[in-house]
Formats: structure tokens, C-alpha cells, sequence
């Protein structure tokens, strides 16, 4: 089904404004961040030992989080959205005056004193960033706005810690940066003044201003959410714990594994924002604009996989008699495939975190999203203080080297991420699903748009391989609960997947009465719940590539379930591995392009068995 493109988001009102202020905030940030660590190393003659004033630096931005994030999340469930992100940049406003004057007057207490600030203000901005979305954006645009923002605020990341490097690297530096800081904070403000009406998803919520325990109970509320989203939340802060460990140790590894200087950190860390920012925008693709979480196994897979990759390769660099800059390190043999290791972990990165953020809006309450997300960025940041002492325990006190680290990470991804899949096996399951649709079939998808976003619904279709209910899975966006022959259902492998997804394995009465008539219990039960219900009318497989007379069972759902009916077709798959066909083969038609197309719906009234036959039949055409 055709959607237009993540970037025409660019050109809408809904988004646009709030991208610009989300994307200068990060700018912003990361400029004053990094000048102030700069300032430190050469410019300021701090009496203070530089190693912990840097660890203060960091201790100051992340602190906030622990402190504010609940407040932030109150706040964005109690106010309308754009109004308080236009009270939040205000704030940034005058807090980076504060901070201009600090650089101006090489004030190093006033200058820590706005850092904190700063993590303050990112914590208030950080529920309402997320929760925003989802009230903006349709639910076919919600990937590709997340990919948009996490592509925006990585190379965000990026620009400020270079920028800052840029004007410090002037003899002028104290009026460039504290300039640079108030004009992108004005910009910043500015842009959210375009921001659209967002209501207030609670208004009526009293605020509760002590801070430990409104964080607990938000921090409960968070991980209390049904398993998808709790775990989606550890998930996304383990990838955070990720990212602080790669991003920590980039220096180190660039210096003493790569024999780098300076522009050698400058070219890693291109790469790996680079790589995130082309993972996300890639989710939107392959997940077909809806929410795809079974991308996350395949963004966890690649994410050990290059780590381990990374420390297979790291040492093989032959040190030379000065630094390398980043055009002799190219030069070197060896170096392309490290870095290709880190442009690697960036995009499956980006696989792994976009779905994660897409869930949690998509699947949490309005009223509760706000908190949710406030509940995501404490356990953020418990998750990157965690990492920096864990990078502590093993390379100081265990004595491990940094590529040997990046293994002991990368293993833990896998353990870490196998919890997650055993608790919430839609994760595997839709992993699967996705990989059979991108891989052994290319599916063309028509009319889609008519099956509803909510309310009960049945949906016919014809029987042709014993992947069909996959097949239809993975192109529709909302789940559906599949009626089956029960030797399919209890086919190995495919059996996980059928459980997992809810589905209704059934019998002929005359083969089972009991598992009969337990079949059309539950599809009761689901559509009186308004759930999507998928039946094959046909009750077996074609063994000619034609369609069968659909069976009386779809009417006798009908007589007790008077709801619409969709006529689904699937086209292109006689003669497929997975299909009866005499000359199938496995190879022989991999990749093949097949076609599902959807009619009008009809009302229970005029669904008889013939009538969606013969609709069905109209779909498919000839080709079968």
C-alpha cells in the first residue's frame, strides 16, 4: 500500500516546527556542552583536577533526569503541548543568557551552574518531545516522524559537538560561543511559536511537586504498562546503555587502537550519528509506514553482530610514527572494515530504537503518555550512569582493553534483548513475519486502507500456502486474529508464531467437535471485544491454484456477530514453495512479487458464502 514519504512530513505544519525546536534545542545543547569540556581541557586554567571537573560536567546534564523528568511528565499530561514548549524554550532563552555571560567572563561556577539548567530543561522538554507525536502525526506517519526526530537530533549530536570544537578553536571563542548559544536558543523559541494547538491530554491532573515520590509512581506507572510497552521502555534504555558505552569509549579507541588524532574521533563519531540517522530513515521503508516491531530482534542482531565484529578487528592497525589524521587512517588496511563496523552499529541502531519509541506512543494511554515517557527517560539515565560504572568496573578494576569491552557489551545485548523477546514473543514473532515478507516474497498491497483502525470486523480470503495468515500479518497494520485448520496452527516453528498472534486453530466437526466448537467460541469473544478476525472460507489449501466453495462457517459467525465483512485476495502465490503446486520450489520463486487486494466491505446481511466467493474471485482475477 503506497503512503507518501517520511519527508513530506518536512512540509507539514503539524511537524515541521516542532522538528526545527526539538533539533536547535539539541544544537544548542551539545554546543554549550562540549565548549564548557573544551574550556575546561585549554581555556579556563581550572585549579581543579580536569578529569573530575569533565566527570562534574557530566554528573550536572544527567542529574536532572533523576530529579525532573517525573515534573516534565506531569506537565505534559496537565497543559496543552505547544504551549509549554513554548514556556520550555523561553526558558532555554534566558537560561543561555545566563550562560553567555558565564563564557564571557570565563566564570567556570556560573557556566556549571547553567550546565544543570540545561539538563533541567531537557528534562521538562523530554515527555512532552515524545508524547507530542502521536497526537500530530496519523499512525502511518508515526515511524516516519520518529525516524525524522531521532535522525535530527543524533546529527544534532553532532553538529553541536563540532561546531563547539570549530569556535573554540578561535582566539575569539568566548564571543562566538556565547552569540552562538542565545541566537540558536531565540531560534529555537521562534520555531515553537509555529507549533499547532495540542491539547491537554489530563487537564484536570494535580500536580504532585515531591519529586521522589512522584518518580516512583511514574517510574511504577511506566513499568506496570502491559509487557510490549514495559519492555519496550528497558529496551530502549539498554540501548541508551549502549550508546553511552560506544560513545564514551570512542576517544580512547580512536587514539590507542586506531594511532588517531583528533579528526580520527571527529570521522568515527560522523559515522556512527551517520549510520543511526540512515538506520531510522530506512524503518520507515521497511516497515511499510506502520509500526514494525519486528525490527527490534533484527536492529539487536546487528547491533552484537558489529560489536563482535569491532573487537575481532580492533589491533590489526600497525602504529605509525605520528597520529593518523582521517585521510592515512582510510589508507591503512584494515581501517574501512572498522569503520564499516561502526557505521554498523549506528544503523542497526537505528533498526532497534525507532520501533521501540513508535510502541510506546502508539500503545500507551493518552492520558498516561506524558508519564511514560518521563518514566523512559529516568531509567535512561540509570541506564547510562549504570554503563559508566560498569565501563569502570571492567576496564579498571578487571583490566579489560576497550575492544574487549565492546564484546562483553555486545554479549550482553544478546542476553539482555533474549529476556525481552521470551517475555513479549510478538517481538520474535513479528520478526519473523517481517522477515518472510522481506525475503523469500515482495508483497503489493491494494485497498488496504478500508480495513478499519478499530472495531470488530471479519476479514475472507482465499487459501492458497501455508503461510497465507503470515503474508496478511505483515501487510496489514492492525493485528488480526486468524482462523486456521489446527494441523496448520500445530505446524513446528510456524506454531509459535500462530500462538503468539492469538489464533483460533479450528477442526471439521466431524474430526473434532470440541476443538469446533471452542473455534467459534473465542472468534465470538474477539469480536465482541472489537478485534480484526480473519477466516479462510475455503477450509483447506487449493490443490490447483483455484479457489474452493467457501464452507458455511463464516455465516455462522455472522448470525451471532453481525458485523462487516472485508473480501481480501491474494494473488501471485500457486506455485510457491510454501503452496500445494506440483512444480513448487524454493528457489525457484524466492523474492517472488505477489499481490493482496482488498474490496468494499460488506454488511453482515448481504455476506453470504456465495456472495464473497464471488468477490473474492473478482479480486484475485486470473492471476492465481
Amino acid at each position: 500500500m503506497s503512503h507518501p514519504s517520511q519527508f513530506s512530513l518536512l512540509r507539514s505544519r503539524r511537524f515541521l516546527p516542532f522538528f526545527l525546536t526539538q533539533l536547535l534545542g539539541a544544537f544548542n545543547d551539545n554546543i554549550f556542552k562540549q565548549a564548557l569540556i573544551l574550556g575546561i581541557l585549554f581555556k579556563l586554567n581550572a585549579q581543579a583536577d580536569q578529569a573530575l571537573l569533565i566527570n562534574l560536567c557530566a554528573l550536572l546534564f544527567i542529574l536532572p533526569f533523576f530529579l525532573f523528568s517525573a515534573l516534565g511528565g506531569q506537565f505534559g499530561e496537565k497543559f496543552a503541548k505547544d504551549a509549554l514548549i513554548r514556556a520550555i524554550k523561553l526558558g532555554e532563552v534566558l537560561i543561555m543568557l545566563a550562560g553567555a555571560v558565564g563564557v564571557l567572563l570565563g566564570n567556570l561556577p556560573l557556566m556549571l551552574l547553567v550546565l544543570f539548567l540545561m539538563g533541567s530543561q531537557s528534562a521538562l522538554f523530554g515527555p512532552v518531545k515524545y508524547s507530542i507525536l502521536p497526537q500530530a502525526l496519523r499512525e502511518d506517519e508515526l515511524v516516519g516522524g520518529n525516524a525524522l526526530v531521532e535522525t535530527g537530533t543524533f546529527l544534532a549530536i553532532l553538529g553541536g559537538t563540532i561546531g563547539a570544537g570549530l569556535l573554540m578553536a578561535s582566539s575569539d571563542y568566548a564571543a562566538l560561543v556565547a552569540g552562538s548559544v542565545v541566537g540558536v536558543a531565540v531560534l529555537g523559541y521562534l520555531a515553537s511559536r509555529f507549533i499547532p494547538f495540542a491539547h491537554a491530554s489530563l487537564p484536570q491532573l494535580a500536580l504532585d511537586w515531591n519529586i521522589l515520590r512522584q518518580s516512583w509512581q511514574i517510574m511504577r506507572m511506566g513499568l506496570g504498562q502491559r509487557p510490549a510497552v514495559s519492555r519496550s521502555l528497558i529496551g530502549n534504555s539498554w540501548f541508551w546503555f549502549l550508546g553511552a558505552v560506544y560513545l564514551t569509549q570512542i576517544p580512547a579507541f580512536a587514539k590507542d587502537w586506531l594511532h588517531g588524532d583528533e579528526s580520527v574521533v571527529t570521522l568515527i563519531l560522523t559515522l556512527f550519528s551517520l549510520g543511526i540517522g540512515l538506520g531510522s530513515m530506512l524503518c520507515e521503508r521497511l516497515s511499510g509506514g506502520k509500526v514494525e516491531i519486528g525490527l527490534v530482534p533484527f536492529g539487536s542482531i546487528g547491533l552484537s553482530l558489529f560489536g563482535i565484529l569491532l573487537w575481532a578487528g580492533s589491533g590489526q592497525l600497525a602504529p605509525a610514527d605520528s597520529a593518523y589524521d582521517w585521510l592515512s587512517l582510510l589508507a591503512q588496511p584494515g581501517s574501512l572494515t572498522l569503520l564499516g563496523c561502526v557505521v554498523g552499529l549506528g544503523l542497526f541502531g537505528g533498526f532497534y530504537i525507532v520501533p521501540l519509541y513508535a510502541l510506546i506512543q502508539s500503545r500507551t494511554a493518552e492520558q498516561e503518555r506524558a508519564r511514560v515517557v518521563a518514566a523512559n527517560n529516568i531509567l535512561n539515565a540509570l541506564f547510562m550512569v549504570a554503563s559508566a560504572l560498569l565501563s569502570i568496573l571492567f576496564l579498571s578494576v578487571a583490566g579489560l582493553s576497550v575492544p574487549e569491552l565492546f564484546l562483553v557489551v555486545s554479549l550482553m545485548n544478546v542476553a539482555v534483548n533474549c529476556y525481552i523477546f521470551k517475555i513479549v514473543p510478538e517481538f520474535s514473532m513479528r520478526f519473523l513475519v517481517w522477515l518472510l515478507g522481506h525475503s523469500m516474497y515482495r508483497v503489493e498491497a491494494r485497498g488496504l486502507q478500508v480495513i478499519p483502525d478499530e472495531g470488530a470486523a471479519v476479514v475472507v480470503c482465499n487459501h492458497v500456502s501455508f503461510v497465507d495468515a503470515l503474508l496478511l500479518a505483515g501487510a496489514v497494520r492492525r493485528p488480526m486474529r486468524f482462523v486456521m485448520y489446527y494441523k496448520i496452527y500445530n505446524l513446528p516453528v510456524l506454531n509459535f508464531i500462530f500462538r503468539t498472534a492469538g489464533a483460533v486453530p479450528i477442526a471439521a466437526r466431524h474430526e473434532d467437535e470440541r476443538i469446533y466448537a471452542q473455534a467459534f467460541e473465542r472468534i465470538s469473544q474477539y469480536l465482541q471485544c472489537g478485534e480484526l478476525v480473519c477466516i479462510f472460507p475455503e477450509g483447506k489449501l487449493t490443490s490447483d491454484g483455484q479457489i474452493n466453495t467457501f464452507r458455511g462457517g463464516i455465516e455462522r459467525i455472522l448470525e451471532d456477530n453481525p458485523v462487516p465483512v472485508i473480501p481480501v485476495a491474494l494473488q501471485g502465490l500457486w506455485g510457491s514453495f510454501f503452496s500445494r503446486a506440483p512444480q513448487r520450489g524454493l528457489f525457484r520463486r524466492l523474492w517472488s512479487r505477489i499481490g493482496l487486494v482488498a474490496g468494499q466491505p460488506l454488511p453482515a446481511s448481504e455476506a453470504s458464502c456465495a456472495r464473497l466467493q464471488a468477490e473474492v474471485q473478482a479480486l484475485r482475477g486470473e492471476r492465481a
